[in-house]
């Protein structure tokens, strides 16, 4: 029998729900600039001129310049900075998306739907990360193969 390559350290509960509250609590935060960049990106049409190649080298370069830098100062008081820079940096990115979807007749119903959702699936996983004191890591296999089922179903319905 093969032990696995990465032992598994179980930290005490309390300090469990500790950091999955921090976390949530970080996720939350970094929506703020995401909703904030987008929203400028929008009003003041910022990302528009970023058209064709150039578009796509600003996004690579912006992306992985922003995911080297979390990298380099995730154990710092810079991080969390960078992060919210990060997430700003997407939203604005987001915007010529969302712009072109705004277009639509019903633009604003599949954004406030979209948002409506994630706001939903976040407040509900929220509520039980804080709620449930048990170990749900057993329920990973089961939800990887659900994920791999809707994949697969999803692929044959195109």
């Amino acid at each position: 029998m093969r032990s696995h390559p990465f032992p598994r350290k179980t930290l005490p509960q309390a300090e469990r729900q500790r950091v999955l509250r921090n976390t949530y609590w970080l996720l939350a935060l970094s929506l703020i600039p995401t909703v904030l960049g987008a929203w400028l990106g929008v009003a003041t049409g910022l990302t528009r001129s970023l058209t064709g190649g150039l578009g796509l080298v600003v996004f690579m370069l912006g992306a992985f310049g922003f995911m080297f830098a979390i990298e380099k100062t995730k154990n710092s008081a810079a991080g969390v900075p960078v992060l919210l820079g990060f997430t700003f940096f997407m939203g604005l990115m987001l915007s010529r998306l969302i712009a072109m979807v705004l277009g639509f007749k019903n633009g604003s119903e599949l954004v406030m739907t979209a948002f409506g959702g994630t706001a939903g699936v976040f407040f509900v996983m929220a509520s039980l990360a804080t709620v449930i004191k048990r170990d749900l890591s057993g329920m990973g296999k089961f939800l990887f193969v659900g994920v791999l089922v809707l994949f697969i179903g999803s692929i044959i319905n195109v």
